[in-house]
Parts: structure tokens; C-alpha cells; sequence
């Protein structure tokens, strides 16, 4: 049986920046429901990085988003009792909620500042191309570049 297609969301953009981007990034920031939090938090790392780059928020953050997003990740698949791991091009909508995961996940994993405060330093960081989620695209990258081998596979 098929897999069901994947269905297109369609995110409202938000009301300081009109980026439906900023809106579904909230969207992976927030935990509990509780939105409102996950939007000050946002908003305030915003305000630090306008503070500290003396850019335009949104531009530093859209251009790390596009930084951190992957070009190619590993699949496994499972060919003749062997499991292989092979390499595919990320599709644009997983490139997204793969940088947003990653981004997040690097600035929760931090200690000792605001979470707003971690968060500005990491966009910051990955729109100069630095940072731990960088490294994380580029150990992705890494893992399917010694997988190439396997890239036959793929169907």
C-alpha cells in the first residue's frame, strides 16, 4: 500500500515581519501550546540580533535558515538483507523544518543565558556560516558524501 501524499500547509504570515517563514518557525519554537511564549522569546531574539548586527532581523534570519538548511541527507534502505544508508536531496519543505529542528535543538541544548538571548547568538552565528547548527548541516552533508557509494540505490 502507498503512502499517503503529503499534504501543503499553508502558514498566515505574522504581523511584525510578514514572513510566513517567522511564523512557522514559532510554530517549532513553541512548546505546550503556549505560543504566546514562544513569540516573545522570537520577537526578543530579534531585537538582540537588530541590537548586536545593526541588519534587518529578518534578513539575518532568513539568510541563516537558508545557511543551515541541507542539501542531501542519508536514507535507509534495506536491499537484499543489507541495510544501506543512501544519500537523497532533501525536498525544499523538509530543508526548512530540518534547519528550524536543528536550530532549535542546538539553542535548547545551551546554558546560562535567555533562551532569546541563545537564540539570537546562534542565528547570528549561522548566517556568518559558524555555529553548531552548521555543523550539524555539514556532518549530514559529510555522512552522505561517504555514502555515495550507495547512491545507485536510490529509486
Amino acid at each position: 500500500m502507498r503512502r499517503k501524499h503529503r499534504k501543503e500547509k499553508k502558514y498566515e504570515p505574522d504581523l511584525i515581519y510578514k514572513s510566513a517563514l517567522t511564523t512557522r518557525f514559532v510554530h517549532y519554537l513553541m512548546k505546550d501550546g503556549k505560543k504566546s511564549t514562544a513569540q516573545r522569546v522570537f520577537y526578543k531574539a530579534m531585537d538582540v540580533i537588530k541590537k548586536e548586527t545593526k541588519e534587518e532581523p529578518l534578513g539575518v534570519f532568513n539568510l541563516a535558515i537558508k545557511n543551515i538548511s541541507p542539501e542531501l541527507e542519508v536514507k535507509s534502505k534495506r536491499i537484499g538483507g543489507a541495510n544501506y544508508q543512501v544519500p537523497q536531496a532533501v525536498p525544499e519543505y523538509r530543508k526548512i523544518t530540518l534547519a528550524c529542528r536543528w536550530l532549535i535543538g542546538v539553542t535548547r541544548s545551551k546554558k546560562g543565558k535567555s533562551m532569546a538571548e541563545r537564540l539570537a547568538e546562534e542565528l547570528i552565528l549561522a548566517s556568518k556560516n559558524e555555529g553548531a547548527a552548521i555543523k550539524k548541516k555539514l556532518d549530514t552533508h559529510r555522512i552522505a558524501e561517504s555514502n555515495r557509494a550507495f547512491a545507485r540505490f536510490s529509486f
